[in-house]
């Protein structure tokens, strides 16, 4: 075999891979989704969890249990609406239109480290992935 890696050595190695650099995904696409967020509560001023969920497009429940979070993480600020006593209006705080100032954290997720690669080296990672893709079930 090329290199003299066995199948069960391969697996094991592209297991610890999968676990070194792939464990930081669900985060960083949770820091994605807050980031869009906070960017459509700032465009939206003063926004209404369903005109968020519009923005976004995703279901007001779901918003409206994101909006709990921003808000307990001091990024929005929540209080009755003036023309409308039960709708809330949605304002990000300041820290909150900081958040959204601030380049996002990309350069740490996996996508980060792999834009920072060679385009050859790209190429063959995809070769890789296209020759696992077709391994039978």
């Amino acid at each position: 075999m090329f290199g003299g890696g066995t199948p069960a050595a391969l697996a094991d190695r592209f297991a610890k891979l999968v676990e070194l650099h792939g464990g930081d995904m669900a985060a960083a696409k949770a820091l994605g989704q807050q980031r869009q967020l906070l960017a459509a509560v700032g465009q939206l001023e003063p926004a209404t969890l369903n005109e968020v969920a519009a923005r976004v497009h995703r279901g007001a429940p779901a918003i409206s249990r994101a909006v709990d979070v921003l808000v307990r993480g001091g990024l929005v600020d929540r209080q009755p609406d003036p023309e409308n006593r039960r709708r809330l209006a949605l304002r990000l705080t300041e820290e909150g239109r900081q958040a959204v100032a601030s380049p996002p954290v990309a350069d740490a997720s996996l996508e980060g480290r792999l834009s920072r690669l060679a385009h050859s080296e790209l190429r063959a990672l995809e070769r890789g992935f296209e020759i696992l893709e077709r391994l039978p079930k």
